[in-house]
């Protein structure tokens, strides 16, 4: 379904089945001189009949239209190649989340495989737990995709709209947005959302990936907005409101994790399994797996924040990491 969100920008709800996230907004922006499509959906065949059928209905011509991709996440990148295909001119990336999407292509299998491993390796899951992360997610492109990569003050112009490329990692190293400051006007992709929070992950023990967010936040609350235009849920006309609600949110994480650990060390595994989360399911061993492994992400992202801060000292024993109070 496509709407008219702001004059020549339109909002075309792109369905996720059997996601959380239930939907991505992909927006469109048109002029005479040509569009800007900002996000896609999965590679799945029913995110690609929406995607075409909301472009079809503004009459679209893909040759007189740029794509680009607030970060590498499946449901935001998943078509991009699929678009190259139909003609697409320019894909735009930062040149950090560009280079992740390459590395799921099945020319690079080996670094992805090489990549999951590590991942299930410092999570506690088994080696094969990849597979079990379903087909609602899209399939793998075949070849590296060719991108141009933009960096924070490169400038977008579609129309009456000169958009200034932003850096705002966090939800992904390489996140970016575009503010319009003569509309006031931000495209944040997952940055900030309504009604939900912004998955926050393990990207590396070289990195407090959560303070890189919390930072990324506060500097987008700086910035004059009217229209927050964010890739799920509703668009958001208070931001700073938001913005401190997720950092109190990502606050009271932190006290819980810190609170759990006064009972005794937790491998990261055992601490997801004790946290709270708005899910329906009523035990850990209930879940999902790409919901356990989101969730086990999570939890590690904020003891790492709690190490780099001195707060959570991290012990690693036979290849399995646990965590206590210092």
């Amino acid at each position: 379904m496509v709407t008219e969100v702001y004059p020549g920008i339109y909002l075309n709800e792109i369905p996720l089945p059997k996601n959380p996230l239930r939907a991505i907004n992909s927006y469109i922006l048109v002029s005479d001189s040509g569009n800007l499509i900002i996000d896609t959906g999965f590679n799945t065949l029913e995110c690609q009949a929406a995607l075409m059928e909301g472009l079809k209905e503004l009459e679209i011509d893909l040759k007189k239209t740029d794509l680009l991709i607030t970060h590498m996440h499946t449901d935001h990148s998943g078509l991009a190649p699929v678009l190259k295909e139909h003609g697409v001119k320019t894909i735009y990336f930062s040149q950090t989340d560009g280079e992740l999407f390459n590395q799921t292509s099945q020319k690079r299998k080996s670094e992805r495989d090489t990549f999951f491993a590590t991942l299930n390796r410092i999570f506690g899951f088994d080696n094969d737990s990849a597979s079990r992360f379903g087909k609602e997610f899209g399939s793998r492109l075949d070849e590296p995709l060719e991108f141009t990569p933009l960096s924070e003050g490169d400038k977008l112009v579609v129309g009456d709209y000169c958009m200034e490329v932003v850096d705002v990692p966090g939800h992904t190293p390489g996140h970016i947005g575009l503010y319009e400051p003569s509309h006031k006007l931000f495209f944040c992709g997952d940055h900030i959302l309504d009604g939900i929070t912004p998955n926050i992950t393990f990207w590396g023990f070289d990195q407090d990936i959560l303070a890189t967010y919390l930072r990324s936040l506060n500097k987008v609350r700086e910035y004059d907005i009217n229209y927050l235009f964010t890739a799920h849920r509703k668009i958001i006309r208070d931001h700073q409101t938001r913005i401190t609600e997720l950092i109190t949110h990502h606050d009271e994480r932190l006290q819980e994790i810190l609170d759990i650990l006064r009972g005794g060390r937790k491998t990261i595994a055992e601490m997801a399994a004790s946290m709270h989360w708005d899910l329906s399911y009523k035990k850990w061993e209930d879940f999902p797996h790409p919901q356990k492994w989101f969730a086990s992400g999570e939890a590690l992202s904020h003891l790492e924040h709690l190490v780099h801060t001195g707060r959570v000292e991290r012990i690693e024993n036979d290849g399995a990491y646990y965590y206590g109070l210092v």
